[in-house]
C-alpha cells in the first residue's frame, strides 16, 4: 500500500515561512502526569485511525484515505478497543480525516482530506442511529482546495470544518442546510491561530502549526483543536463554536511525542482528552493506543512578536493586557537567538521553495 505523506510539501514552505515570521514561542505546558493507556486497537484494519469520538460503549473511529477495501470503513469499538462492527460507505470515500458525534448519536464522518489540494468538492458522511449506510453530502470551498483534517458541531448540529494550514487555520461552515445529492457551499467563518509551543513531536515546529483533528464536549461547553504536539481547548458559550476558536484564548495540554497524532475526543464524562495515533509507519507490531490525558487547566499565553517601534519615538509600543513581559537585560540574545532563527528558518524555506522548482522544471522537460 502506498503511503501518502504525513505533511506536504507547500504545506511545509508555508508552515516555515510563517514560523520565520513569528518566532517567539510559548514554552512547553508543564506535564503533570503522564498520559494513561486505555487500552490498544489490536484489529490490523486500524493502522491509520485519523478520527475517533468515545460513546458510552466505547469508541467510533475510521482511517484516513486507505487503499484496502476493508480498512474503508466506520468501525465501532467496544470499551477494550475490540472492533464489535463495522458500516460500509456506498461508494469509495476520497480521505476520511476526522469523525464528529451528533448530541442525538448521529455519526458524522469528514471526507475532507486533499493532500495535493487538487479536489474540486469535499463530503461528510451521515450515519444517522441504526441506519446500515451513511449518508453522503458533498461541500466546495468559496476560495480554492483547501488540506482539513478536522471536523467539529456546533451547539445547533451545523458541522464546522478547520482547515489544516500553518498559521491562521481556515473556519468554515455550511452557507445553507445540508441536502444528499445536492452539493452546498462553504463559508469561511474566521480564522484560528494557536499559540507555538516547544513541544517534542516527530515533526519538530511543523507538527506545532497544523491543525489534525478537533472534538467537542458532550456538554458542548468547550471545544479542542489538536496539532501533532499538542491539544487546545476553548470555552464555548451558547453553542457558538466558531466564535469560541476565532475569539477565545485557549488551554493547552502538551500530548509529546504521538507518533503520528491526528486523532482527539473528550471522554464521554467530559473530564479527560483521549488521543490515538496513526501507526503504519512504525516499527512493526505496534498498536494503535487509545490514551487519556488530564484536561488543561490554565490559559496559554499567547505567543507574540517583538515590540514593535511607536511612529513617534522609535521605541517599542506598550504591552498589550496579558501580553508577554519584555525581555530583561539578558534580552538582547534571546532577540539576537530568535532572529537568527527567522533567518534560518526563511532561508531554508526558500531552499526547499528552489528545489521544488527545479523538480518541477526537469518534469516539464520530460
Amino acid at each position: 500500500m502506498t503511503r501518502r505523506p504525513a505533511i506536504r510539501v507547500s504545506t511545509l514552505l508555508t508552515t516555515l515561512l510563517v514560523v520565520g515570521a513569528a518566532t517567539v514561542a510559548v514554552p512547553a505546558p508543564a506535564r503533570a502526569a503522564p498520559p494513561a493507556t486505555v487500552c490498544r486497537v489490536r484489529d490490523g484494519r486500524l493502522t491509520e485511525i485519523s478520527g475517533m469520538a468515545a460513546t458510552d460503549s466505547g469508541f467510533v473511529m475510521v482511517n484516513d484515505g486507505a487503499d484496502e477495501a476493508s480498512r474503508r470503513r466506520i468501525f465501532f469499538l467496544d470499551t477494550r478497543c475490540a472492533v464489535v462492527r463495522t458500516v460500509a460507505y456506498p461508494s469509495r470515500p476520497r480521505d476520511t480525516e476526522d469523525l464528529a458525534l451528533g448530541a442525538d448519536g448521529t455519526v458524522w464522518v469528514a471526507d475532507i482530506g486533499d493532500n495535493d489540494r487538487t479536489r474540486s468538492t469535499v463530503a461528510l458522511w451521515k450515519l444517522a442511529p441504526g441506519a446500515r449506510r451513511p449518508v453522503l453530502h458533498r461541500l466546495t470551498y468559496p476560495d480554492g482546495a483547501h488540506d482539513a483534517e478536522a471536523l467539529l458541531l456546533d451547539g445547533a448540529g451545523r458541522p464546522v470544518v478547520v482547515t489544516k494550514q500553518g498559521g491562521s487555520a481556515g473556519v468554515y461552515v455550511p452557507a445553507g442546510p445540508l441536502r444528499a445529492g445536492a452539493t452546498v457551499p462553504l463559508t469561511l467563518a474566521g480564522q484560528v491561530r494557536l499559540p507555538l509551543t516547544t513541544t517534542p513531536n516527530p515533526y519538530s515546529f511543523f507538527g506545532r502549526r497544523l491543525v489534525t483533528g478537533g472534538a467537542v464536549a458532550p456538554d458542548g461547553r468547550r471545544v479542542v483543536l489538536r496539532t501533532y504536539a499538542d491539544a487546545f481547548e476553548y470555552e464555548v458559550t451558547d453553542g457558538d463554536v466558531v466564535g469560541a476558536l476565532t475569539g477565545g484564548t485557549p488551554r493547552t495540554v502538551a500530548l509529546p511525542d504521538e507518533p503520528q497524532g491526528e486523532s482527539v475526543s473528550y471522554s464521554r464524562d467530559g473530564r479527560w482528552l483521549l488521543t490515538v495515533s496513526e501507526t503504519a509507519g512504525q516499527p512493526p507490531g505496534t498498536l494503535p493506543t487509545v490514551l487519556r490525558y488530564a484536561r488543561p487547566s490554565t490559559p496559554t499565553p499567547a505567543a507574540s512578536s517583538p515590540p514593535a517601534p511607536t511612529a513617534s519615538t522609535g521605541a517599542p509600543a506598550a504591552a498589550s493586557p496579558g501580553a508577554a513581559p519584555a525581555p530583561g537585560p539578558r534580552g538582547g540574545v534571546g532577540a539576537t537567538r530568535s532572529l537568527l532563527l527567522g533567518v534560518g528558518v526563511i532561508g531554508v524555506g526558500l531552499l526547499l521553495a528552489a528545489l521544488v522548482g527545479v523538480a518541477r522544471s526537469r518534469r516539464t522537460r520530460r
